[in-house]
């Protein structure tokens, strides 16, 4: 967790001297490829009690240059080796967004999440839960490129609650970190 702040708090002082989405100015009348960013995140994990891979692809429209409202579809797959027969899992899920331009580097972003979730109960059986979810913090963009950049998000979700014993929930804690990267096509 430590590296994982002071990862970010670098990636934040490398960004603040250099021009960020939002900034750039859109031509009178933008075309459709002017307004649409794609990007993402991707997550893998390995242990010995789990392995863990996540996709999670966004696309978005620039409303102006300052607000962008767009969707990101998740899906992640959860290999149990503590478990014999080994157990797997599958959760999915949607998320639709809002995200304004505060000042370079930093946004802010709200979101909705449905998540539909599974875990694991007994070797070969296992809980699927649906969770609906209000996210809504900040983050910051660094550009790779004209049309690419890296994000990184801190947000905090306003629907956590702490599982009861014998309760399972997707998040650990009401804190939510994200990094990925965004590319226009």
């Amino acid at each position: 967790m430590k590296k994982t702040i002071l990862t970010l708090i670098a990636l934040s002082l490398c960004t603040l001297a250099m021009a960020q989405w939002g900034d750039e100015e859109m031509s009178d009348e933008p075309t459709l490829r002017e307004r649409i960013f794609t990007g993402g995140g991707f997550g893998l994990s390995f242990s010995s009690y789990y392995d863990f891979v996540s996709v999670s692809p966004l696309i978005g429209y620039k409303v102006t240059p300052k607000l962008a409202a767009g969707i990101q579809v998740q899906y992640r797959y959860t290999r149990y080796k503590e478990f014999t027969p080994k157990f797997s899992t599958n959760d999915y899920g949607i998320s639709p967004f809002v995200r304004y331009n505060v000042y370079s580097p930093f946004f802010l972003q709200a979101e909705y999440e449905y998540l539909n979730y599974e875990f694991p109960v007994t070797t070969s059986e296992s809980i699927r839960k649906k969770y609906n979810s209000f996210l809504a913090g900040g983050g910051l963009f660094q550009p790779l490129g004209r049309r690419a950049g890296f994000y990184a998000l801190a947000l905090y979700n306003f629907s956590y609650r702490a599982a009861n014993p014998g309760e399972v929930t997707p998040y650990d804690s009401p804190l939510v970190l994200r990094v990925g990267v965004t590319a226009g096509f």
